[in-house]
């Protein structure tokens, strides 16, 4: 599969003003937690580049493979997830779903249980910036680091 553009080089200041999200979450909510919803929506979203790329970044930060490999069934991945990750991945999947899911008032409790406003409202900025993340990468065939080998 080969890229069809570099759209960090087509649009320089539309990549960097992602990346000043980027670093809002990063300074707002803990970076693990953070890395595990962007692990969690892009393989919803079936993004190669980012699964790969995240993968990556929580094996360096100590994450077992243990529980990376169960991210995707992390409902029966027991005690590896503790309550705000469940309540994270919880949240990060119906909202990526929002066409599917409408985000039903259960969920949003669910959330709101473990997470004040502003984190809540932290999370589902980082949801939706790695959902925009993930469609350029799929759109413009951005290839994963394991596959540049």
């Amino acid at each position: 599969m080969a890229q069809r553009m570099d759209y960090n080089a087509a649009t320089p200041a539309g990549v960097k003003a992602l990346g000043a999200v980027y670093g809002h979450v990063r300074q707002s909510l803990p970076k693990t937690l953070v890395d595990l919803v962007y692990l969690r929506v892009s393989q919803i979203n079936g993004c190669a580049y980012c699964i790969d790329m995240h993968s990556r970044d929580l094996l360096k930060d100590g994450v077992s493979v243990e529980k990376l490999v169960l991210v995707p069934a992390w409902r029966e991945g027991g005690t590896l997830f503790d309550e705000t990750e469940r309540a994270a991945l919880a949240w990060a999947e119906t909202v990526t779903r929002v066409a599917e899911t409408g985000v039903p008032d259960a969920d949003y409790e669910a959330a709101a249980a473990v997470f004040d406003q502003k984190q809540l409202a932290d999370l589902t900025i980082a949801i939706g910036l790695m959902n925009s993340y993930n469609r350029l990468a799929i759109s413009f065939r951005n290839p994963p680091a394991a596959a540049k080998h």
